[in-house]
């Protein structure tokens, strides 16, 4: 047996750019491990800063660029139109990156961003919080191949996403979570949709087709009495549902014997998940993709192909 100490682990120097409600939430968690250093908070709104950075007792900043060769990751937590600019700056300055969702405005954005990260070989995760969901994490192991997908993510109306349409503000997870599942090329998208509040799509459908011929039917409101997320997934034998706020998950199978002469038993099973920490584990799994040197749990990729399905949604109503 070799005397010699293993090398502990470096500890990451994060920050967290963008002191809004849920930078908060970011600052927070960072603070909250022991095998991270919180480095500083950023906000150009100087109270915001200097009060998250108090709560999370760290340094406020007002501009991102101080923390340059100061920081080896940042999560990005400013409003979407400047998710490029700064996540361009980021990774040109060799800092792994926590980019919130929608990745960036447009496609093309997101690809010059996936490039930088991989020609810097540097881990680019982006935030679609729900692939955390304790609920989906269980998904993995009932999946075959899934044939028809419907969801519903419905919400009462908060002005906090309404810089977005609510297909950039709510449909986006269940189409990253449905390109996930699906693994397979979009082929048609139909939808249609209303602005009721604000100038842009506040409720909206769509239809998509893959390739491999499943379909997804997509409902997103942000102007419901009550909120709503729930997922069902039928595939060859066997039927799941998805509650994401409740934490539940029922599966529905075939089992032996007959219900009726050639129709199998239905065999059902109901789980129910304490609640996680969803950001905390979406941190902490980009952490351990740098230090692992391992592919994070939502790529760039996947957040490209989210966006690229929810701007041709969004295009459709529009035209």
């Amino acid at each position: 047996m070799s005397s010699e100490a293993t090398t502990p682990p470096k500890r990451l120097r994060t920050a967290v750019i963008g002191c809004g409600y849920l930078g908060r939430f970011h600052a927070q968690k960072y603070a909250a491990l022991d095998h991270c250093d919180l480095v500083a908070v950023v906000d150009s709104d100087r109270t915001r800063a200097e009060e998250v950075a108090q709560e999370c007792h760290t340094r406020a900043v007002f501009d991102f660029r101080q923390l340059f060769g100061q920081v080896d990751a940042v999560s990005v937590v400013v409003p979407t139109q400047y998710h490029f600019a700064v996540a361009k700056e980021v990774l040109q300055q060799g800092i792994h990156l926590l980019l919130e969702k929608p990745m960036t405005v447009t496609v093309a954005e997101a690809d010059i961003l996936i490039d930088l990260a991989r020609k810097r070989q540097l881990v680019l995760q982006i935030g679609h919080l729900e692939r955390f969901n304790s609920a989906v994490l269980a998904l993995h192991d009932l999946l075959q191949q899934p044939k028809f997908i419907e969801s519903h993510r419905l919400a009462p109306f908060n002005p906090r996403g309404a810089d977005v349409n609510v297909i950039l503000d709510l449909m986006i997870h269940d189409i990253d979570i449905i390109h996930h599942l699906v693994q397979s090329p979009v082929a048609k998208i139909d939808a249609n949709g209303v602005a009721v509040l604000t100038s842009e799509i506040d409720i909206a459908n769509a239809r998509i087709t893959f390739d491999n011929g499943a379909v997804a039917n997509v409902t997103a409101s942000r102007v419901s009495t009550k909120a709503q997320r729930k997922m069902r997934i039928f595939q060859p034998e066997s039927y799941i549902a998805i509650d994401f706020q409740e934490k539940k998950l029922s599966l529905h199978r075939t089992g032996e014997g007959e219900m009726y002469p050639g129709i199998a038993n239905i065999v059902s099973e109901e789980h129910n998940f304490a609640n996680s920490d969803a950001i905390l584990a979406e941190i902490e799994a980009f952490l351990n993709a740098i230090r692992n040197g391992t592919a994070p749990a939502v790529s760039g990729q996947d957040g490209r192909d989210a966006l690229a399905t929810a701007i041709r949604i969004s295009e459709l109503l529009q035209s």
